[in-house]
Order: C-alpha cells, then structure tokens, then sequence
C-alpha cells in the first residue's frame, strides 16, 4: 500500500513514465525492497512478473528493459545490491531475460536483452550466474533444430566471452560440442548468423590457451569453411568479422602457416581442375583491397602485415603473385592517412622478397610512391613520413640494377625533388630517413635516364650536407659529470654521429656515382643542351661541386664531431670519400692532398691507425686509411712545392714502398720515433717502414703539420743516418731528401750538428748524381749546407743555384722596392742574409753564380746582393768583392780580348755589382793599388767594346765615372791619368758622343748621358792637373749647340749631361788639350765681331742663351742647376773677350720673364739655388732692367724673415754668394736696408760655413752615374 501510494504521489508525466516501470496489477505485493530508492523508480519484483507476461505489449517490455539498462549505467552499485539481495532470484532474472531473448524476434528487445545481461553478468561477477548463463546457451544451441534462431544466443556468446575473456577457456574446455553447431552456423545461408559466428571464433581464438586447444578444429574442418566464408561475403559486417577472426588467427604462426600453406595448395591447383568454392587468402585479401570501403582496405592490409610479419621471405611469393602489391600502390593515392600507412608497411614487408623486383612491381608502383612522397609532406604526420621514405630507400637500395627503376629524367628529377623536401624537415627522424633514401638514390642505375640532372643532384646534396651541418652545430647541454642529463648528451652525441655517418654514406655514394660516370661519355653533359650556352648541367661541374662541398661542409663537420667523439665505421667512411675525390677531379688532386696536408690529416690519419688498428680489429678501417696515406703521399710527392718532380722510376719506387709500408704502420709518435731512432741492425722489411715512417713526417712538415717534438724527431733522424751510415745502406733519394729536410727544421737555431752526421751526410750527398735529387727548398735547408764548411765547399755552389731557381718572385719583389725604402725580408733571405754575414767568404760563390750562372738567375743573384749591401752597410766585403771580381775580368780579358762582349751574358750584372759596391762609399776615400788595376781592367775591357754593347759600357762608365768623383782630389788625378792613357777608351767615348745627334743607331740616351759626363769629367781633370794626353777627343761644336737648341724629348738628363761638357769646355775657354771642338764642315769667315768670341760666334751665343732660357723653363732641378751653371760659364767666357757683348746677353729683357715665370706662387719661392745663382748672375752684371733695387731689396727683406734653417746646404750657399754680390755691388743705399742685410750676414755666414753638403752627392738616375756637385758646382 505504501508503494503504490509512493506511485501515486507522483506529478503528471513523471508519474506515466514511472508508472509504466511497474506491473500495477503485482506491484502492491512486493516488498519496497525490491524498489530502486530513485529514479528511475524501477521494481525488480515488478519486472520479473512483467518480462515473462505474454499479456504485456512488447513496446512495454522493451521500455521496462531500457528503464533497467539507464539504471544499470547510472545506478551500478544500487542495482546490484538491489539484484544480489537474493541469488535465486538474481539466476531467475537472468534466465527470463535469456528466455524473451529466445523468444522475441524484435531486434531492438533483442539488443537491449543482450546488452543487460552482459551487464549484470559483469557486475555481479558470479560464477554460478554466469555458468547458468552459458548453460542456458549451450542447450538452446544443441536443441535448437536449425541455426535460424541463434543469432541472439551466438551473438550473446561472442558479446559475453568478448566482455569477459576468460570464459573463452571454459568454452572452449566445458563445452567443446558448441564448436559443431559454430561451424553450422558458418554454413548457414545468413550472414548475419555466419557474421556472429564468426565474432565468437574471433573472441575465442584471442585467448592462447583457446586457440591451441582448437588447432585441430581449425585444421581439420574451420580452415576451408572460413576462407570461403570469407571469399562469399557480401555484407559488411560479415567480412569485418572475417577479418576480425583473420586478424586473431595471424597471432600464430602455426594458424598462418596452415591458412597459407591451404592457399599455396589452392593457387598451385587453380591450372588444373580442382575443387569448387576453395580460394586463398590472397586471392580473399586482395578482393578486399578492392573494395570502396577503407575499412575493409585498411584490415585486408593489416592483415597481409600480420602474415608478412611471420616470415616475408615464406609468405610474400603468394601475395606478390597474387598481384597485391599492384593495388597497394594503387592505394598510396588515397586521402586517408591510415590507408596509406597500412600499405607502406606492407610494400616494405613485400620489399625484402626478390620477387617483388624481379616481377617489376617496383618498376610499376615507383611513380606512385614518388607521388604519395609528396601528398604526405604536406601534411603533419611525421610516422607516415618515417614509413613512406623507408619504402622508398627499401626500394631504391634493393632494386635490381639490371632493371631501371626510372624510365625518365623527369621522374628522377620529382624524386630528388621530393627527397629535398623530405631531408629539409624539421623533424630529425624524418630526415635521417630521408638522407638513407638519399643514399641508396644516388646509384648509377638509379640516375641512368638521360640527360643527367647533375644541376638537381647538388641542390639535393647541398641539402643533405646542409641539413646535417644545422644539426651538427646544434649545442648540447652539458651539465656536470654524475648528473642525470649527461647521458642525455652522449645519447644526442651518439644520435649525431648516426646522422652524420649516414650523410657521408650519401655523399661517398654520390661521389661512387660521379667515378662510375667518367667512363659513360652519354653522360659527361647534356646533350640537349644547346650549344652556345654555358655548360653547367655537366659531369666536371658536378665533380667540382663535389670537391667545393666535401671541403666546405664534410671536413668541417667531422672534424667538429672528432673533438666530441671518434667512431671507426664514421672515419672509415669519411677517408673513403676523401679518396675517392683523387680521383673525381684529378686536375685538382695535389692542390687538394696539399690543403689536406695542410691541415694536419697526416696526424690525423695516424692516429686514427694507432687507435683502431694496433690489433687485428678495424681492418677495413685500416686498408682505407693506408689507402688514403698511399694515394694523399703520391700526390704530395708528384707536384712537390719546395723541390722538383721526382722521376718516374722514382716515383714507382716511392709507390711500392708506401703500398708496402703503410698497412703495418699502427703505433702512436713516441713509439714511431723510437722506431725510427732504433740504431741496432735494422732488417730489410723494417727498414721499409722506417722509410715510410720519415716520409710521413717529411710531408707533415713540410706543410707545416708539425705534429711531433722538433727535438725528439730531429735526435731520431740523426739516429736514422747513424744507422745507414753504419751498416753501408744508401736510401731511396726521396727518403733522403726527407731526412736532410728534417735535419735541417728540427735542428736548434743554435746548434751545431756533430761531425759525424755531418760527415754521413756528406758521404751520401757524394753518391748522388746533382743535388737537385735531394734538394728542398727553405732557408734552414740552406743554411744546413753553407753553415758547415764540409758541406759549403763541396756543395755550396750548387745548393745556391738552387735556392735562386727556386726565388723567382721574391727577387721580383725585391727588384720592384728597389728604393721604396727598407721592406721586411721573407724569411728564405733572411737567412741567406745571416749566413752572408757570418761567412762573407759565401759571397764569392754569389759572384761565380753571378758570372757562369744563366743570365735569370745571375740577376737574381745580383738583385739579392744588392739588397744586401743596401741593407749591411757596416759589412764590409768591398775588397773581397773587388778581388775576385778583378780575377774574373782579368780571366775574361785572356780569354776573350777581342771580344768580351761575347764572352758570358752576365758581365754587365757584374759590372752592375762593382758599381754597387763603389757607390755604398759615402765618403772620399783614396783609391789603393787594387782600385787602380780595376780601374785600369775596366778601362780595357770598355776599349775592346763598341758603342753597341751598352750592356757592358753602362755599368763600365758608371764605375769609371764614380771611381773619378768619390775619391780624393790626389786619387781623382792618379785615376785621371790611368784612364788618358787608354786610347782605345777616349776612341769609343768619340764614337759615342758622335751619335748623340745620330738619326740611326743612337744607343740608348742613358750611354750618352754617361758618355758626356766622363768626358767633361776627363777633359776638367786633364786640364786641372796638366795630365799628359795620348789620344785626343773631337767634338762638333755646332751639334752641340744644336742639340742644347732642340733638345730631345724626356731627355733632361742628356741635356745637362751636355750643358755640363760645354761649360767645362767654356770654363777652359775652348783651349782644352783633350778636347777639339770642330766645326760642322765649311763655314763662312767670321765677323770682324765674333773673332774675339771664337770658336763660338755671335749668332751660336745668342741662339745658346735662347736655348739654355727654353731649358730653365722646363724646370728640372738638374737640368736648371746646369743651365745656370753654363750661362755663369758662358757670361764669364764673353766678359773675357767682350764686356759688352756679356752686358748685351744679361740684359736681355726676356731675362726678366724667364725669371718671373720660374717664380711660383709660393711664398719665399725665391729661396731656390738655381734662382739665387741666377739672380746673382743679373746683380753681378749689373742688369737692373731685369732686377731693380727695388726687387733685390724684397728679396733681402723676404731672406731676412725666413727660417734659414730649414733650407738645403746648396740653397745657404747660393744665398749667401747673393748677398755677397749684392753688397759688393752697393745696392744697399738705403741705411736700414744695409743693416738688414748685416744682420743677414752675420746670421748667415756660421750656417753657410758650417752646413754640411747633401748626405749623398752620388745618385744613380735612370741607371746613370751622376754627381750632384759635378753638374751644379
């Protein structure tokens, strides 16, 4: 009564739903125990009478049973206390629910029937409950008379073992009947039934225990009835449940042998007769490919998975000649991600078996995974990436190279493209992938297709390389030893090397394929490329860029991840690649061993083979590194830098004793060097390694890879040549040239090497046939053989002709900053240089180089001697140098006196020398007996010469000339008279003045500057010291005049070589006993006028002032200094014979502009020698029209205020001879002017008396001798 008043209570529509709850006709009976305390408000009495009432409507029931359901997933706990208060009525319930199951055909009741007692059977967690259930089931299934009723009890079944797995056991055990009436169900004609049954073999073939109690069912009976199931199946919830039962099967590999083994059986009898309905599960699987639906597609290929997974290489032929991978490729297409995922696992399972190749699958489908390479790198999913560029390096690695895998360029162009796109991701699996597929990619079969995308090949690399040195300096986070994250770093340390490791495979593939490509001449270069563009798209391009990369990124990476860690298999690789590039681009193979060299590879290598390959171990390790020593060492030694090309014999030995050598070499430097300092009897085969052991070191050294102790490795070659020494052996020529070379580095700068090394050296340099063989060119090495007199005197000859064969640029260098100053010296003269001053005795073999050896190096010589003298002015080696030079000249005299000229091409570098030497004398010095013979040789050999040989007569004439000026005034007479008294000498200078006015055959202007001064020279000293004269020297006036009057072009220094003749010819008033100056030929008779002027006449007079005015105006400070020194010369030879006429020149009023226009507009510009000479000539002729008193007193003033101190000695002079004029011609009237000009003097006269003359009178100009002092005083 209480419960049906509680009901009652209810508002309207709750109280309908509430109230449908309950049978209202039993309810009132039942004890509010049975009730659920909430909502829904549900009766358990209530639906134990109503369920089973056939009175109750079906749609009540069915609303009975879903107000159950909600309160089981709503209300667990309170339903179950409600069920389990009493168990017999708990095992009622569940029978009536099982029973209306049975009984109903209404789908939904069905469903809701299954779905609550599965339920209650999982929350009560009974054993009798759910052993009444399955007692329940297996009776309804054994007296049912056919299968058409047991779809709601099968698919309670599969439903209750799938809920609870353990009951598939007991099944299985308890109840091993049903298994019959599942295989009736399989062959009954509902799919909905063979659907069920198939669930519930699935769920009971997922429990081990299970499966292996049914393998005999399976075998004798399931196995066909399945497959053809299978094979029939139209709905999709009969195949899904197939390939659920599939998939559960392929757990074991005894399932998929007899599922397989059935299928083999069935295609091997499909030629033939064989029975109706049998079919494969590749022939099934592959229906299923073909289907629309991605779920089936997606199953059928887990499904191939699951049977590959067990043995590919077992299992693959079946589906391979089913034809499946034809439509896994297909499906690389798809939009779905799983799909394509599905099918990449399976293609690179079917990819391990040769006849996926062979059948030319791959060959098929490889556009396809191109294609699906780019649709999936599009997107986000970095798995699907992993599986789809694993396929491809699957493909591309185990493609038959007798088979092309692509048909054109253009494929392999979207490939690599791809292959870029993938390397570039951010993701690092996704791009170590990529750079394996890269790898395999790069086969020569693989780029075939013509014409070869080289172009697309190096960007492909390039990113490679790229993507590997953005990951390879990423930083690690190092944190203190012992801390967790460490291992953290070795991992990513470890992770970089693998990265690494798998970018040089690719790159040493890609270099693989460039050598295999030098003998395919379809591909050197595109041959559609047109031919007037430029070729880039070519093989030696590629190479280069090969060569560009490896040097660029693969050296630095490694070398970057050596300092972290070293792992053979990575080095192995890396010296592998550097091999190959000797020979990808042989043009470059010894510039690239030399920057290899360079940069310490040798060490490298060696230690790499004293790490890893002391023992047995790394042996291929070792072959490469020996390899790579051989090939780097024959480079090196081919195109040496520092000696010559060996020979061919020699390099063949060299060749033999490396390949010999270096694969037995495995121990770190110490013991290398004890090795080689071993001084006990030393075998033939260990000998060969010491060769090769000093080789190495050699080539390190060489190029500056100093990777042992100077001191360690010079005590262990001197050991070496003890030992040869000691047991008579003579060593390979480069062997040798190494030790001396070693010697000589590693030996204390000051040090001495004992006598019995040096004498070892000796013996062996004895036996060898020109020291070329051994010779290597560096300043040590030169000064190992000049700093020991055993060795400077056998050989120091010829080790100089060396070392000058080998100074070309640096003597260019020399030659260029000649008189720029005092540039640093290269170390190779700086130590000539040292050795020069210790032992100046060496200079005398410099001066034999410089006569007998070829002219090139004999000026070399000479430009390294005068630097030198420039740079050693406290040296003194003048005698020493003038002594043998007077040898030589002498010894050329004998041998050549008719004609020196022709005796060696090197004696005016000589000459040049001796010139040199005269001109380092600053000061006046006498001249001793040994300068007086040269002078007197000199003076010869000019004699014997014709105007032609101006190599010689330059020099000749520069000596002679200096000889005469730089010496004292009883020494300049001495000398004087020694060059008179060569006829032959004044004969050649009248020749050669002769062709001053010459219009062909002139030597060069330089000769004739020389040849004027000697002579002005000769012809002053004769006439000053009365010297006796044995030839006379004829001059035509008229020319000379003529050549002052019309000078030549760019020839200033002619025109005051030739003022300076004829002023001392004006200064001597034509009456000079060595000197006759001629007319031109006929001449009219003389004006009465010019009788006193003779030999000059008053036209040359007037026509020689305008040509000295055109002079002037040049404005050469030379040339000027001469012209004025001419005029004063000229006014005093006419004031002689004529005042007036003197008077008449000076006063010229073009004087006046001349002076006006040498003026600039600098302020004091006066203060110039030549314009105070000449301004005190015009004062001293009293020339007021061309400088008033005015204008001399602006002068004074001007001088007055000036700073003195900062003029020349020549200007003091020429200043004070200015005021001196002035005063004695009593210009100054003015009383403050006089003072003015006292004040002048008295500041004056010290400086001018006490400044020095210039710091160097003898200058060479345009390689002519010439005095200062002798062309302006």
């Amino acid at each position: 009564m209480a419960v049906r008043e509680s009901a009652a209570g209810l508002p309207g529509p709750g109280r309908d739903e509430e109230a449908a709850l309950l049978f209202e006709r039993a309810h009132y009976r039942h004890d509010p125990r049975w009730l659920l305390p909430m909502s829904p408000r549900l009766c358990l009495a209530c639906a134990l009478e109503l369920l089973p009432e056939p009175s109750v409507s079906l749609v009540r029931k069915k609303h009975v049973l879903s107000g159950f359901r909600d309160a089981l997933m709503r209300h667990a706990s309170l339903v179950m206390q409600l069920v389990a208060q009493d168990q017999r009525v708990c095992i009622h319930f569940i029978s009536m629910l099982f029973g209306l199951l049975c009984n109903v055909e209404d789908g939904s009741i069905t469903d809701l029937c299954i779905e609550v007692l599965i339920q209650l059977t999982t929350q009560l967690k009974l054993e009798q409950t759910i052993h009444c259930l399955l007692d329940e089931c297996h009776k309804e299934l054994r007296n049912m008379p056919s299968m058409r009723g047991s779809l709601a009890t099968l698919t309670l079944l599969g439903k209750l073992v799938d809920a609870i797995p353990a009951l598939a056991d007991k099944l299985v055990m308890e109840h091993s009947d049903l298994m019959e009436h599942l295989l009736r169900g399989l062959v009954y004609p509902s799919e909905r039934v063979q659907a069920s049954v198939c669930y519930l073999y699935g769920k009971l073939y997922s429990s081990p225990v299970a499966a292996e109690m049914l393998l005999g069912h399976f075998r004798e009976k399931l196995c066909p009835l399945f497959l053809s199931t299978m094979d029939g199946a139209q709905t999709k919830e009969l195949k899904i449940n197939c390939l659920g039962l599939l998939r559960q099967l392929l757990k074991y590999d005894l399932f998929v042998s007899m599922i397989m083994n059935k299928s083999v059986l069935v295609e091997s009898t499909e030629s033939v007769e064989g029975p109706p309905g049998e079919t494969s599960l590749p022939l099934v699987l592959k229906k299923l490919l073909l289907s629309r639906d991605e779920t089936l597609q997606v199953a059928s290929a887990h499904c191939i998975t699951a049977v590959l997974l067990h043995s590919p290489a077992k299992h693959a032929p079946a589906f391979i000649h089913a034809d499946i991978p034809e439509f896994l490729f297909e499906h690389l297409s798809s939009s779905s991600e799983v799909l394509v995922w599905s099918s990449y696992n399976c293609l690179i399972l079917l990819a391990e078996e040769p006849l996926f190749f062979s059948k030319c699958h791959t060959v098929y489908g490889i556009e396809s995974v191109v294609r699906s390479l780019q649709g999936i790198l599009r997107m986000n999913n970095t798995e699907l990436h992993k599986q789809g560029l694993l396929l491809f390096a699957q493909i591309l690695t185990r493609q038959p190279e007798e088979i092309r895998l692509f048909t054109s360029s253009a494929m392999c162009r979207d490939a690599g493209r791809a292959l870029q796109e993938a390397v570039n991701s951010p993701v690092l699996e996704v791009a170590a992938e990529a750079v394996k597929a890269i790898s395999a990619f790069l086969r020569k079969d693989h780029q075939s297709a013509l014409p070869v995308l080289y172009k697309e090949l190096q960007a492909l690399l390039k990113a490679m390389l790229s993507r590997c040195a953005d990951f390879s300096q990423t930083p690690l986070n190092w944190r203190p030893l012992g801390h967790a994250s460490s291992r953290d770093s070795e991992k990513a340390i470890l992770r970089r090397g693998r990265f690494l490791l798998s970018t040089l495979e690719g790159f040493r593939n890609a270099c693989r394929l460039a050598v295999e490509f030098q003998n395919e001449p379809s591909a050197q270069e595109n041959p559609f490329t047109a031919p007037s563009a430029e070729k880039e798209d070519t093989l030696e391009a590629f190479s280069e860029f090969l060569l560009s990369a490896c040097d660029s990124l693969c050296i630095p990476m490694v070398m970057r991840y050596s300092e972290q860690a070293t792992h053979p298999a990575l080095m192995e690789v890396f010296l592998s690649v550097l091999h190959s590039l000797f020979v990808i681009v042989p043009h470059m193979k010894e510039k690239f061993s030399k920057k290899l060299a360079a940069s310490s590879f040798i060490q490298l290598t060696l230690e790499l083979k004293a790490r890893f390959c002391s023992s047995l171990s790394h042996s291929a390790l070792n072959q490469v590194c020996s390899s790579f020593l051989y090939y780097m060492c024959i480079n090196l030694l081919s195109a040496p830098e520092k000696t010559g090309p060996p020979s061919q014999e020699e390099l063949s030995a060299v060749s033999e004793l490396l390949q010999h050598g270096l694969p037995q070499i495995s121990s770190r430097s110490p013991e290398s060097l004890a090795f080689l300092s071993d001084r006990q009897y030393v075998e033939g085969a260990t000998r060969q390694r010491q060769y090769c052991i000093l080789l190495l070191f050699y080539l390190a050294y060489i190029h500056e890879d100093r990777f042992v102790s100077e001191a360690e490795l010079f005590m262990a070659v001197r050991s070496f040549l003890l030992s040869l020494q000691d047991q008579g052996e003579r060593p390979p020529l480069v062997v040798f040239r190494a030790s001396i070379y070693l010697l000589a580095i590693c030996q204390d700068k000051d040090g001495a090497l004992d006598e019995a090394v040096v004498g070892a050296i000796r013996k062996l340099l004895e036996d060898i046939l020109d020291l070329h063989l051994v010779y290597t060119h560096h300043p040590l090495v030169l000064r190992l053989f000049l700093l020991y007199p055993e060795l400077m005197s056998r050989f120091g000859h010829r080790v100089l002709e060396l070392w000058f064969s080998w100074e070309e640029s640096i003597c260019e260098e020399l030659d260029n900053v000649a008189s720029a100053g005092q540039p640093n010296l290269p170390a190779s003269l700086a130590a000539l240089f040292h050795v020069l001053r210790s032992s100046p005795s060496t200079l005398l073999i410099l001066l034999d180089l410089i006569y007998s050896s070829p002219v090139d190096t004999a000026r070399k010589v000479l430009i390294v001697l005068r630097t030198f003298l420039r740079r050693n002015e406290d040296v003194q080696v003048g005698g020493l140098i003038r002594g043998h030079f007077l040898l030589i000249l002498q010894h050329l005299l004998v041998e050549h006196g008719s004609s020196p000229s022709g005796a060696s091409g090197n004696l005016p570098l000589l000459l040049s020398l001796l010139s040199l030497v005269q001109l380092r004398n600053k000061s006046e010095q006498e001249l001793d007996s040994m300068a007086m013979k040269l002078l007197h040789q000199v003076s010869k050999l000019c004699g014997k010469c014709s105007p032609t040989d101006t190599d010689i007569l330059q020099p000749s004439f520069n000596f002679l000339y200096w000889s005469l000026h730089q010496t004292t005034l009883g020494s300049q007479k001495r000398a004087a008279a020694v060059l008179l008294s060569s006829t032959a000498l004044i004969e050649l200078l009248e020749k050669t003045l002769a062709l001053t006015w010459a219009e062909e055959g002139s030597p060069r202007t330089e000769l004739l500057c020389s040849a004027w001064l000697l002579t002005a020279s000769f012809s002053a000293q004769q006439h000053d010291g009365n010297l006796q004269v044995h030839q006379t020297l004829s001059v035509e006036l008229d020319q000379v005049l003529k050549a002052l009057s019309f000078p030549k072009k760019k020839a200033a220094l002619l025109s005051a070589a030739i003022l300076r003749f004829l002023r001392t010819a004006l200064q001597q008033s034509f009456s000079s006993a060595l000197v006759t100056l001629l007319p031109s030929g006929a001449q009219p008779p003389p004006a009465p006028e010019d009788t006193v002027l003779a030999p000059l006449g008053t036209s040359q007079v007037l026509s020689l002032v305008i040509g000295l005015q055109n002079l002037l105006v040049q404005k050469d400070p030379l040339l000027s200094h001469a012209c004025v020194g001419c005029l004063e010369a000229l006014l005093d030879y006419l004031h002689a014979r004529s005042p007036d006429i003197a008077l008449h020149v000076a006063s010229q009023p073009w004087n006046r502009f001349l002076l006006f226009t040498l003026l600039d507009a600098g302020e004091n510009s006066f203060l110039r020698a030549e314009l105070l000479r000449l301004m005190t000539l015009f004062v001293r002729f009293r020339s007021s029209g061309i400088l008033s008193r005015e204008e001399v007193g602006h002068v004074l003033q001007g001088a007055a205020l000036a700073d003195l101190s900062t003029l020349s000695s020549t200007t003091l002079q020429a200043l004070r001879a200015f005021f001196l004029q002035v005063q004695s011609m009593g210009l100054l009237a003015d009383h403050r002017m006089a003072q003015t000009l006292q004040a002048s003097l008295e500041g004056l006269s010290p400086r001018a008396s006490t400044a020095q003359p210039p710091l160097q009178d003898m200058i060479c100009l345009g390689g002519v001798a010439v005095s200062l002092s002798h062309i302006r005083d």
